[in-house]
């Protein structure tokens, strides 16, 4: 077992008047060949999109893309007639596919008829290739908010056979799956056992445990990447937490 651990202070950044964005991997003009993925991830962007702002349509061709909102809304909107406003607790899905434009805009003020209501949207968004390219396009979301409450890791969205009737929304990628865990103060869950693990803390501070001395404390932003996860605890801080951990059981390259 390996763990490399990424502070969110070196992620790499776009900064414009609308957009805040650090990015875990490589993405869009920064590019660093030695981190352009871990196992199947591709992008996790940690976005903060002010009010009336957004992504315009743009294309994605044969991507499986998960959004995760923090804070405020996201509405969706594509060229496959898939309409959606993304919340804290609602997961979604956009399969590429052979090719789909979409749009994500921070309609806060349009969706609360008061003009002087204007919230950022705070949200993750995580990529991992399809098993196969061509396949149609698509689009799935569901709120999972009571799961979220009883505690644990949530197979939030996956692809792998043992998750079928538990994960929120299915990708099309069967060697991956994306949980999501909201702790209580000292509340703990266990990464899954996989060839590789990513962790990434979305909100507050956890402990990251592995039975050796000197655990690392991982805060908003930190990420591990585990190669050859086994049974590592996770344990939130004071304030709790709340954190995505992607399941892969192979890489880029061996698909």
């Amino acid at each position: 077992m390996a763990t490399d651990i990424r502070r969110a202070q070196d992620r790499l950044h776009t900064k414009i008047d609308w957009l805040d964005s650090r990015h875990s991997f490589s993405f869009g003009s920064h590019y660093d060949p030695d981190n352009t993925h871990f196992g199947l991830l591709l992008v996790n962007n940690d976005d903060t999109v002010a009010a009336g702002a957004g992504f315009d349509t743009h294309p994605h061709r044969d991507m499986e893309i998960v959004t995760w909102v923090l804070s405020g809304s996201l509405v969706h909107q594509d060229s496959e007639g898939h309409n959606g406003v993304i919340y804290p607790g609602l997961a979604q899905r956009m399969s590429a596919g052979t090719g789909i434009q979409h749009s994500e805009k921070n309609d806060s003020w349009r969706l609360t008829g008061a003009a002087e209501h204007h919230e950022p949207v705070h949200l993750v968004q995580m990529w991992v290739p399809p098993d196969e390219p061509g396949l149609p396009p698509g689009y799935e979301q569901l709120e999972i908010g009571d799961e979220l409450a009883r505690g644990g890791l949530v197979p939030l969205a996956s692809g792998m056979t043992k998750h079928r009737g538990a994960a929120a929304i299915r990708i099309n990628q069967r060697h991956a799956a994306l949980h999501v865990a909201r702790l209580a103060p000292g509340a703990q869950v266990e990464l899954p056992a996989a060839v590789f693990a990513h962790l990434f803390v979305a909100v507050g501070e956890v402990a990251l445990e592995d039975g050796t001395e000197g655990a690392p404390n991982l805060v908003a932003g930190d990420a591990a990447r585990v190669t050859g996860s086994e049974c590592q605890r996770v344990v939130a801080g004071g304030c709790g937490a709340e954190v995505l951990v992607w399941e892969m059981h192979t890489r880029m390259g061996d698909l």
